[in-house]
């Protein structure tokens, strides 16, 4: 039960079940998994006994020490999810969290994202501090993980620079996109005091919107334009947006990110629910590295059985909608969350409120046929080499 992550309470509770004259209290509890953590150790250093798990268990991992002797660096990657990451290695979400561990060490949390759009738990790093040289430890292991030339397409995060430019030295090919969400709230924290009407913030915040939202560059450079003009009084909000946000457009104005295959990806918040999910296995702050690498390890094993059942359901399972001429080809290939994203396109295509233009976002971002290709190339059976593997 301790190995499961049941917490001793509960353990307590299972165990008077089945024998309610149990005379047995929460300490003995403690007592005995602290004697099954000894027994486990047989005499090793606990970092001694972390490492050959590691080994014998087919991890991929690697440390670094400072010139006293101290751990530094930690990075470890379980067998399933060097699986599943060579299996989807086009897009992740960087992002560290905290107070998970006794010794207070960042983890930085690398996430992966499946063709079912659901997340998944590439690899975790323990950091002395975060710093550029840090992350780009990180990153040139988590690159060795990936293989020879294989860098992802996209890399999420939030304004973190020590972190964006480790990934501009380690994957100089590889898109980093900025949360578009934490922008906001960021912008929110900032600049909402300088706004004394709400109807004014309302304004603003929608002319910021139709800003990030322009489809291309001129577009953009004529919305930034009118937004100068009419925010010229508010010198504080200009010089905070031009200082802190327009110097990495690229990275979140839809002229540039819309050019880059994200599957829609534009948000950390997988990172955040991450975090979450494993601070529930977790359960405290206060445990050794040995200790969380166990409790993370749960986690994986749990996400890969998911992921695992649902490839094998939706091999077999096809939705009602989907049993069209149209999808005849890929049904059983292909994830049913591409095959929603195709069939709203499929329905567009013979909508006669589609636009004349197409602007080839959908195309570029999701690696999946628009309605516009539909119509125009008179697709009456979708092939599988129509779509991003």
């Amino acid at each position: 039960m301790s190995k499961a992550g049941i917490p001793p309470r509960q353990i307590l509770s299972s165990l008077r079940q089945g024998n309610p004259h149990l005379q047995v209290v929460s300490r003995n509890i403690y007592n005995l998994r602290a004697k099954i953590v000894k027994e486990s150790l047989a005499g090793r250093p606990v970092i001694q006994a972390l490492l050959e798990e590691l080994g014998e268990g087919g991890f991929t991992y690697n440390i670094e020490y400072d010139h006293e002797g101290h751990l530094t660096h930690l990075i470890f990657a379980q067998p399933l999810s060097i699986e599943l990451t060579k299996s989807y290695p086009y897009v992740f979400v960087m992002d560290c969290t905290y107070k998970t561990n006794k010794y207070k060490m960042p983890l930085l949390d690398i996430i992966g994202v499946s063709s079912f759009n659901t997340s998944f738990y590439s690899c975790f790093v323990f950091m002395q501090n975060e710093k550029e040289e840090d992350y780009v430890w990180a990153l040139k292991m988590f690159s060795k993980i990936l293989g020879v030339d294989n860098h992802p397409m996209v890399i999420i995060t939030d304004r973190e620079l020590a972190l964006m430019n480790a990934i501009r030295i380690v994957f100089p090919s590889t898109s980093n996109l900025l949360c578009v969400w934490h922008i906001e709230k960021n912008i929110l924290a900032n600049c909402k005091a300088h706004f004394e009407e709400e109807v004014d913030w309302i304004d603003f915040i929608s002319t910021w919107t139709i800003l990030i939202q322009s489809p291309n560059e001129t577009s953009f450079n004529e919305a930034w334009s009118r937004f100068e003009v009419k925010y010229e009084e508010k010198k504080f909000v200009l010089k905070y947006i031009l200082g802190t946000w327009l110097p990495y457009k690229e990275k979140f104005v839809s002229a540039w990110s819309e050019k880059v295959t994200h599957f829609g990806n534009r948000v950390t918040s997988r990172a955040e629910g991450a975090h979450a999910t494993l601070k529930k296995y977790l359960q405290v702050s206060t445990g050794g590295l040995r200790e969380v690498k166990e409790k993370i390890c749960l986690a994986i094993e749990n996400q890969f059985q998911e992921i695992k059942t649902q490839l094998s359901s939706e091999k077999v399972r096809v939705s009602h909608k989907f049993r069209l001429p149209f999808f005849k080809e890929v049904v059983t290939h292909v994830s049913r969350f591409a095959l929603n994203e195709l069939y709203n396109q499929y329905e567009a295509s013979s909508s006669s409120d589609l636009p004349s233009q197409c602007k080839g976002h959908f195309l570029k971002t999701m690696g999946l046929p628009c309605a516009h290709m539909i119509r125009e190339m008179n697709i009456e059976v979708l092939q599988l080499n129509d779509i991003f593997p």
